[in-house]
This record gives C-alpha cells, sequence and structure tokens, in this order.
C-alpha cells in the first residue's frame, strides 16, 4: 500500500514531530510546569506517549512483543547503528508494515536512516542512556571460565526488573498526576462524561483523552518543510493571494476564519487586504511559529491565532463574514480536512457569507506509457541480472503521485465530481460517480492507467460562482476579472499536489488491455472513500470497459 505523509511534501515518506523539553527531575513541581517543558517520549510501534525511554521499551515488549534492547543486543549495534534501527522501525510503523524482532542489519543499513523520522526524537536523545552493548564472544577475564555467561544472565534478569520497576513507578506517576490536575481544575466530571460518550471504544482512566487517530496528521505539519513546499507553490499560494488582494473590497471591515492556518500566510494576506479581524485556526504545532510570524508582520492587532482542532475549538466570535482554507489533498480529498471546513461554514458563516475557494472539479482521463511502466515496474525483473520480482508486491495498489507528462494522456478528460463547497456534505465525500472519455491517439500497447486532478473556483460572491461539472479553470476564471481559478492537471504548471496515477495491473510483460484506435470510447465509474482504519487516507476504485464490450476490468488503490 501506498505511504502518504500529507500531500504537501515532495517526498512523502516521513512524517515531522515536534517534541517539547523538560529541565532537570523537579519532583512534583512537574505537575505545574508549562506542557511545552515536558519531555514526551513517543512509543517506536504506536501513538503512545511515555517520560522515558526505559518505559517506553517495556511497554513495546509488553504489548507488542518487541524487544528493542535484545535487538540492538543480537545485532551488536553501535550508537549510529541504534539510530539507524530506530528511525528503520518509525519508518516501518508509518507505512503500516509489520515489525518484528527478525531484523537484520541489512534491513536497515542505510544512510537514509541516519535521518531522523522525528524531529527532536526522544528515544535518539534517550539512546546515550541505555545500557551499554556486551560485545559478542566477549573473552572472560582470567580464571572466570564459564562465569561470564552466568554474569550476562544476571546482568539482563537486573535489566528486566528495573524496567518492571520505572513501568510500575511511571503508572504510578501517571494515575497520581491524573487525580490531581482532575481535582485542581475540575475535570473528573468531564473526563468521567467523555469516556462514557465514547463507549467501549473509548473508556479511559479519569483525565486521560481518548487516542486521537488523526494525531500523526497533526505532528506531520509542525516542521518547516512542508509549509516551505506549499510556499514554493506559486500556481498554489500566488492563487490565493491574487483573489483576496483583487477583491479587497470584499475583505475590508470584515470577520475572517482562517482554517488549517499553518504559517499563517492566507490569514496576513487577508489583513493585509483590510479584514477587520481574522482567526486563524490549526491544530499542529506550526501555529507558534504562524505566531511570530503574525508579531513579525506587525498585524498581532488584527489576526488571532487559536491551537486545536475546528470541531473542538471555540471561536471569540458568533458569525464570521469569510472562510478561507487550503484544505486540499491529493486527488482532493486524501487528508479528509474538507469535513473540518463544513462544520465551520454550519456553525459559523454567517447565511450570505463566503468560502474561498467556492467550488472544486474532480478529472480524470486515460493514459498510455510504455516507458513508464518499464523504467518502474518492469524493471524489478531483470536488476543488474537478477529477477526482483518480490520488489513488485503491491505496486499495482498504490496512487503514485506525481507530474505526468501531458502528451502520454491519451484520452479526453472527464469531470466526474463537482464539490459546491456551500452544499455538500460531509455524507457526500464518499461516492461513485460515473465518467467517459474517447481516446485522441492511437493505444497500440493498451491502457497504462488512469490520472485524477483537480480544479479549484474562486469567486467574489455565491451568485457568480457558475461552476460546473465540465468547467475548465482557465476558461472559467477569463469570464470574470475579479474571478480567480487554477488546476492541478498535466496539461498546465506543476503544483505540489501533482496528479494521482491509477496503474493498471499488468502481467509478466503483458499489456493490461488490447490495442485500441483513435476515436475509441472508454466509459466506467470511479469510488472514493476513506478506509475504515485511517479516516485521513483514501481508497479509489473503479470499473472501466470499452464501450459496447461486454468486459470489464476492476481495480483499486490505496492512500495512506
Amino acid at each position: 500500500m501506498a505511504s502518504l505523509r500529507p500531500r504537501r511534501s515532495a517526498d512523502p515518506i516521513s512524517d515531522s514531530e515536534s517534541s517539547d523539553s523538560r529541565e532537570g527531575d523537579e519532583g512534583w513541581d512537574d505537575v505545574e510546569q508549562d506542557e511545552e517543558e515536558t519531555t514526551e517520549v513517543i512509543s517506536l510501534l504506536d501513538d503512545k506517549v511515555f517520560p522515558d525511554v526505559l518505559s517506553m521499551l517495556a511497554y513495546c515488549k509488553e504489548s507488542h512483543g518487541f524487544d528493542f534492547l535484545a535487538v540492538r543486543q543480537k545485532l551488536q549495534l553501535d550508537f549510529h547503528g541504534s539510530v539507524k534501527l530506530v528511525n528503520y522501525i518509525r519508518h516501518r510503523v508509518h507505512e503500516g508494515s509489520p515489525v518484528t524482532e527478525d531484523i537484520s542489519k541489512a534491513d536497515f543499513d542505510q544512510d537514509q536512516f541516519l535521518k531522523p523520522v522525528l524531529d527532536d526524537d526522544a528515544v535518539i536523545i534517550g539512546l546515550f542512556d541505555l545500557p551499554d552493548v556486551v560485545p559478542e564472544g566477549a573473552p572472560a577475564a582470567e580464571g572466570q571460565g564459564a562465569s561470564v555467561v552466568d554474569d550476562l544472565l544476571q546482568r539482563n534478569t537486573q535489566l528486566q526488573e528495573e524496567l518492571a520497576r520505572v513501568t510500575a513507578q511511571f503508572e504510578s506517576y501517571r494515575a497520581t498526576v491524573a487525580e490531581t490536575l482532575d481535582q485542581r481544575w475540575g475535570d473528573v466530571d468531564a473526563a468521567e462524561a467523555e469516556a462514557k460518550a465514547a463507549g467501549d471504544k473509548g473508556k479511559t482512566k479519569a483525565g486521560e483523552k481518548p487516542v486521537d487517530a488523526s494525531k500523526y496528521y497533526w505532528e506531520s505539519y509542525a516542521g518547516n518543510d512542508i509549509h516551505e513546499t506549499m510556499l514554493k507553490d506559486t500556481v498554489r499560494t500566488e492563487g490565493y493571494r491574487d483573489f483576496i488582494y483583487n477583491n479587497k473590497h470584499l475583505f475590508a471591515g470584515k470577520t475572517v476564519l482562517d482554517i488549517g492556518c499553518g504559517t499563517g500566510i492566507l490569514s496576513m494576506f487577508c489583513a493585509k487586504a483590510g479584514a477587520a479581524r481574522v482567526i486563524s485556526v490549526d491544530a499542529s504545532d506550526i501555529i507558534d511559529k504562524a505566531r511570530e510570524n503574525v508579531i513579525h508582520a506587525g498585524l498581532a492587532s488584527t489576526v488571532t491565532l487559536i491551537k486545536g482542532k475546528m470541531e473542538e475549538v471555540t471561536l471569540p466570535v458568533d458569525a464570521v463574514d469569510i472562510i478561507v482554507s487550503e484544505w486540499m489533498g491529493y486527488c482532493l480529498l486524501y487528508e479528509a480536512m474538507l469535513p473540518s471546513v463544513l462544520y465551520a461554514r454550519d456553525r459559523y458563516l454567517k447565511p450570505d457569507g463566503l468560502l474561498i475557494p467556492g467550488a472544486c472539479n474532480m478529472w480524470i482521463a486515460p493514459v498510455a506509457d510504455g516507458e513508464y511502466v518499464m523504467d518502474n515496474v518492469q524493471f524489478w525483473r531483470d536488476v543488474y541480472g537478477f529477477d526482483m520480482k518480490a520488489m513488485q508486491s503491491g505496486i499495482w495498489d498504490e496512487v503514485r503521485v506525481l507530474h505526468w507528462p501531458k502528451d502520454r494522456v491519451c484520452g479526453s478528460p472527464a469531470g466526474f465530481k463537482l464539490l459546491d463547497l456551500y452544499t455538500i456534505k460531509t455524507e457526500d465525500l464518499t461516492f461513485s460517480s460515473s465518467w467517459k472519455s474517447e481516446l485522441t491517439a492511437d493505444v497500440d500497447d493498451g491502457l497504462d492507467g488512469l490520472l485524477v486532478w483537480f480544479d479549484n473556483f474562486f469567486a467574489p460572491s455565491r451568485e457568480s460562482q457558475g461552476v460546473g461539472l465540465q468547467s475548465v479553470a482557465d476558461e472559467w476564471a477569463k469570464e470574470d476579472k475579479d474571478r480567480v481559478a487554477f488546476t492541478t492537471g498535466p496539461f498546465n504548471d506543476e503544483t505540489h499536489w501533482r496528479q494521482g496515477l491509477l496503474l493498471f495491473k499488468h502481467k509478466d510483460g503483458e499489456a493490461s488491455s488490447a490495442a485500441l484506435k483513435k476515436g475509441t470510447v472508454i466509459e466506467g465509474e470511479v469510488t472514493f472513500a476513506p478506509p475504515e482504519d485511517m479516516p485521513r487516507g483514501l481508497i479509489i476504485k473503479t470499473e472501466w470497459s470499452v464501450a459496447g464490450e461486454a468486459k470489464k476490468h476492476s481495480q483499486s488503490w490505496d492512500m495512506r
């Protein structure tokens, strides 16, 4: 399955996370310290957080059957080898791949695993404090003989007992802190009500919050790389800027809500355009840097930043005039941020309020490129004389994010879904739609897949929107000087969203379909839905056939 971090990055491999720090051991005074002074050790195998590395490793061994210290000892890893092992494990977990103790050095002995998957990973920092690796076959001192083995076994027993003791201390500490905080802030009833409402799945001790399934998503936006990629996407950033600055009369004296504000760039555009008040919301730690950006820009009196999920925060106003948000993911709906915008629309937007953007439409088209298939799929069948067929496992099941050559699009684009953001509902984001395309060139070796992309539309009023399923961004924008639109398709400048390639399955050396002539009509149905175990992921399915033929092709692709 595809392993994609949120679509902002050009390298969707690793998550970024900011880890806080705590100074020294100050006993129970820690309870009164600010949250940013607390060291968080995130589990190697899930999202649980611990106060120290040993507690975390004990948990991984007990709950997941993975003994990090044993693997480290077995492989005789030095510090750099241990760093690679940590990052390898985190990378596997992020991909959704299993992690077992049957790991060899060859699995992670690559320089890429020296780069932390999590920024300021407390586990890597804590490697300095772990027990030393005992050299394999270490010579015994004269006269000691086999007693060295007994000493090692005794040492191992001591370590296990120490881990158990630390784990017990941590559980006691956590329970005491939870009770103390609940009594101090009067949250006991609220916590119990929350657990009861969540049912069996959300039952927790008083003071503990249910696990946030989207925690990885917020954490991935804490670093700079993702935001740099977005800001350098001039099609995207200048599209928002141009609409806001070209329509300053819409913003003058108005209250604006920016959802998922990131670095604050859209909020500052709105403030510069004359908004009386801008409220910026983001659940990621990036909002701390956004606050600094707003202060340095001299806009602190206009822009108010609030950290939290849109559905959970309370705004300082009852209603807003405009909602602006850059919520779009790969293939438009990857990341599932749009429901937060729709929640805010229904909760806060005035009846005549404006949404920016106001509409999106989605496109699909057949593609054919034998060279691409040869270079990226068949390549594995002859790698320096070796058949690495095993590397093709799952290769057909991934949505590939790339900028496709426009001359390799062999059929007319078909609009298959229009999202009118003023009327669409969250349940409408899981859907099936029909599509039809006419081939624009002969396809001698059969089709290789389908390409998916979307267009964004910015209109100065609901009445002037006028977007249809087959509306083309450039043509629509030309109809009114106050309109702005841009496409993420293959026929225009590349954006950081690029396109989603749905690669058809090929049997060994065979095409996915017969040769087809120009003018042949291809038709089918495409389905978008989130995976049950990952609400911010995306599964795309399609059935297609040559018009008039009974034979149907069916396939699904995953984005995680």
